[in-house]
């Protein structure tokens, strides 16, 4: 499936007034080309009450209104567009014009670079509640009668894998070379000191250096630099960081498993 292209949206505010998009452009057109905020309001498939408001918080937002107007009800009394209402009218029209031609360009440019460098913006875009979320790319899907295991490269000396259904690998269209996001709950994750224990049954291993630690009450937040940019956080108890000696510059490993690792497309 080939990626959406980008669509700009502009939004007009002032610090604690409501804001003003293309939808309450298009009321102001509306209004300039029907005469009244009842027909206005018809046009566009907004109420009568919720046109006026409209009109309403747009007028105080501006040392000048935008449309001068006599209420008469749903009949409808009179309105007309100010030289101010027409002014932002075009002048939000030049902006928005202008954001959907930058933002064409962005996608262009993106699209055509190396290794679809365009899912390098959904990257920055994308927000999520968990801590530990990765880039990685697929380097091998094993399929099962009901689990998938997907294989993932993290850095040139970190691997992960997740255990996924299915079903999902396949409605995801995930194979070898795919672009992924790897999410990982901070609390999912465990930490032992140093290098990996040689015998423990979670499959995903990272080695780093702890370079932050933050001590709560009773639990302590704990990230380990991984290299090349990467870092992972896990969530432990105090005393467990504490007896541990999980201290700045320490080594230690973490730990999860691979069905704990969700995998998510860009």
């Amino acid at each position: 499936m080939p990626n959406p292209s980008l669509k700009a949206a502009l939004t007009l505010q002032r610090e604690g007034a409501p804001r003003v998009g293309g939808d309450r452009i298009r009321l102001l057109q509306a209004i300039d080309a029907r005469g009244s905020i009842a027909g206005a309001a018809r046009e566009i498939g907004l109420s009568y009450k919720a046109a006026w408001d409209a009109v309403g918080s747009m007028n105080n937002l501006f040392a000048h209104p935008l449309v001068e107007a006599a209420p008469g009800g749903r009949a409808g009394g009179g309105a007309r567009v100010t030289r101010t209402g027409h002014d932002l009218i075009a002048c939000f029209s030049t902006l928005e014009g202008a954001l959907g031609k930058t933002f064409a360009a962005i996608d262009t440019g993106l699209k055509a670079a190396p290794g679809g460098a365009v899912n390098t913006l959904w990257s920055l875009m994308m927000q999520t509640s968990t801590r530990n979320t990765f880039r990685c790319t697929v380097t091998r899907v094993t399929p099962g009668a009901v689990s998938t295991e997907i294989d993932m490269a993290l850095t040139d000396g970190h691997r992960l894998t997740a255990i996924i259904t299915e079903r999902s690998a396949t409605e995801m269209g995930l194979a070898e070379g795919s672009e992924v996001f790897a999410l990982i709950k901070a609390t999912f994750v465990m930490l032992a000191a140093g290098e990996a224990p040689a015998q423990i049954s979670a499959c995903n291993r990272l080695t780093g250096t702890v370079s932050a630690r933050e001590d709560g009450p009773v639990n302590s937040e704990v990230t380990l630099d991984l290299g090349e940019g990467k870092t992972i956080t896990a969530i432990l108890t105090r005393k467990s960081a504490e007896a541990l000696g999980f201290g700045i510059g320490s080594t230690a490993t973490a730990l999860f498993k691979a069905s704990h690792v969700i995998v998510a497309m860009p």
